[in-house]
């Protein structure tokens, strides 16, 4: 099964960092965000991975291809141009593709450009690139499996400042993105999609969370995995700091690789 990650959006409301970088490249604990979101998939051996490019894409590019060197002890030969990567360290067991999706494409967008990169995939993986959580993967899976529908969203507890999400049962009723109150479940992210998903979607100005969803919602196809446990976007530099500290004192509980 693949994972397609969110890595293309321009990431304003973390300027101070995104301004050199895109967002899912800031880094915490050494590591980029991506790469947390990545180990966590990894865990439950979801080891392919399309990422859709967009703001700065030619960072991740360049993460990835030299991700081996960058990520194991090296010895230049300086007159003679040789390199030597050394062997010893242990390296993920990921396939990674790179996906521009264009620079101003929207979030449904970028998913609708790699439908091509998974029309052999009735099932698969759909988050964003900046949030992690202690996601038990294979339980959503089940549950996404258990209710035939086209969509499962993952919706958690979080902060009063965002949006809501509104159940009968389990089936998602009630998709607002900014609504007057949020003391409810809202999106997380972590989705499990069916290919038909791609019938929901127009085009690159699609938003997923204004069009996709909202249309998978009236379709009664949208269901919700509620995660009660730890989830936590990295929008700010607070709460980029508020994961360093948990990442820095081995307390982060998003880990759950070894």
């Amino acid at each position: 099964m693949k994972a397609v990650i969110l890595a293309g959006g321009f990431g304003s409301r973390l300027s101070e960092e995104t301004v050199l970088k895109p967002k899912p490249m800031v880094e915490v604990g050494g590591r980029p965000i991506l790469w947390h979101i990545m180990n966590i998939y990894g865990t439950f051996n979801i080891n392919e991975f399309i990422l859709t490019l967009g703001y700065k894409g030619e960072y991740i590019k360049e993460y990835f291809i030299n991700f081996y060197a960058f990520n194991s002890d090296v010895t230049v030969e300086l007159s003679t141009g040789e390199i030597t990567i050394h062997e010893g360290n242990k390296h993920p067991n990921w396939k990674v593709h790179l996906v521009d999706t264009g620079l101003y494409t929207q979030t449904g967008g970028r998913l609708k450009r790699v439908q091509n990169w998974l029309k052999d995939d009735e099932t698969f993986m759909f988050t964003y690139g900046d949030g992690v959580a202690d996601i038990d993967i294979n339980a959503l899976l089940k549950f996404h499996k258990s209710h035939g529908k086209i969509a499962t969203v993952t919706t958690v507890l979080p902060p009063a400042r965002f949006g809501r999400i509104g159940f009968k049962g389990d089936q998602v009723t009630e998709f607002l993105e900014k609504p007057n109150e949020s003391d409810k479940w809202i999106n997380g992210g972590y989705f499990v999609l069916n290919k038909e998903v791609f019938d929901y979607i127009e085009g690159d100005e699609d938003v997923w969370e204004r069009g996709p969803l909202e249309r998978l919602t009236k379709a009664g196809q949208l269901m919700g995995y509620r995660h009660a446990g730890f989830w936590s976007p990295m929008d700010t530099i607070r709460e980029k700091k508020y994961l360093e500290e948990l990442w820095t004192s081995e307390k982060a509980p998003w880990k759950i690789w070894e």
